[in-house]
């Protein structure tokens, strides 16, 4: 992710989930917010989650979730015997995955990460899909990292949008972490910018107002 220093490491967001609960936003230049489902994320899988989780469960290789976040999806996935790991930049979050059993590794999405072209599947869900602020950027490097034939599941937003933004964390108490790249994709520009990584739309589905998209790497990435 590329994020100014701090962001997400030692900000309201790391405090959050050490303490397992919000509440907390992604604030805007304009002021307006976006509030980050902390409670659920430090939950254990449910809901729409179990979509996902069936959709690994079918993949012959192993998953990797890119910003795992408190590890909820790594720690299902095991439970359900498929082999997964977890990625993410904040060392909070890696620390909790780790507790629940499932092996992180603290580091950007963007770096070098095990077995690149070689995973069965990978995870952006949560909002995800803005980290680093490029959405093409993203599904370019999740392609990169799939084995051919290799299932990217996206979790996208439910409205129609497609947006670029500045945003900053911020705490229950007001406090700011710094600014930072961050975007917002409805289905049809996730779908756009996933053609030309290189990956082919392969569904969509719906659960209790989250939307999900699926691809599959054809060949290699573009």
């Amino acid at each position: 992710m590329t994020v100014a220093a701090g962001a997400w490491v030692d900000d309201p967001f790391a405090e959050a989930v050490r303490a397992g609960r919000g509440p907390l936003w992604l604030r805007g230049e304009d002021g307006h917010r976006i509030p980050l489902d902390v409670e659920r994320w430090c939950a254990p899988a449910a809901g729409a989650d179990h979509g996902l989780l069936e959709r690994c469960r079918r993949l012959t290789a192993p998953v990797v979730d890119l910003g795992c976040g408190p590890g909820r999806l790594v720690a299902a996935l095991l439970e359900l015997g498929v082999p997964a790991l977890g990625v993410d930049i904040t060392g909070a979050a890696v620390d909790r995955t780790r507790r629940l059993g499932g092996p992180a590794l603290c580091r950007s999405v963007f770096d070098r990460l095990p077995a690149e072209g070689r995973w069965g599947g990978a995870l952006l869900a949560d909002g995800n899909l803005g980290i680093g602020g490029d959405p093409g950027l993203l599904l370019r490097r999740g392609a990169e990292l799939l084995a051919p034939g290799g299932v990217l599941l996206v979790e996208v937003d439910p409205r129609e949008i497609d947006e670029r933004i500045t945003v900053r964390v911020e705490g229950y108490d007001g406090r700011l972490g710094p600014p930072f790249a961050w975007a917002r994709c409805g289905a049809a520009a996730t779908a756009r910018r996933a053609e030309r990584a290189g990956l082919v739309e392969t569904e969509r589905w719906s659960a209790l107002g989250r939307r999900f998209l699926a691809f599959r790497r054809a060949d290699r990435p573009r």
